[in-house]
């Protein structure tokens, strides 16, 4: 059975991308805990991070750097904290939130967005995207 994000792979379920390569792609959560909060997939479904062969693992642990950093420039934050926790959606995912304090981190406070504001930062994150 698909998982959600391998409908976001194929088109079948919008999102606001900001970033993508032929094996990866980084898009906003829709969800977020913070103003910019995005989350980096592998296309290729696998359940769990430890589950994925050792040159996609290091593949995926550099496209979501390269993320952070497009991010980092992009949003005002302190930093950029990364999680994987996986239990939500049965498909690897990174998070990358940017912070402010630790709260952010904690999943328990979410901020809402406009369409409108997801997709002009989306555009904002993508163009300061360098693979």
């Amino acid at each position: 059975m698909s998982s959600i994000f391998s409908k976001i792979i194929s088109g079948e379920i919008p999102s606001h991308k900001v970033a993508e390569t032929d094996d990866f792609l980084a898009f906003l959560d829709i969800n977020p805990n913070a103003k910019g909060h995005t989350l980096c997939i592998p296309k290729k479904e696998v359940n769990k991070i430890f589950d994925l062969d050792h040159q996609t693992y290091m593949d995926l642990m550099a496209f979501s750097k390269d993320v952070a950093h497009a991010l980092e420039a992009t949003v005002d934050c302190k930093r950029i904290g990364m999680s994987v926790i996986g239990l939500e959606v049965p498909h690897v995912h990174v998070h990358l939130i940017p912070l402010q304090s630790m709260d952010d981190m904690r999943f328990e406070n979410k901020e809402s967005f406009s369409d409108e504001d997801l997709s002009a930062l989306a555009e904002s994150i993508a163009e300061n995207f360098k693979a």
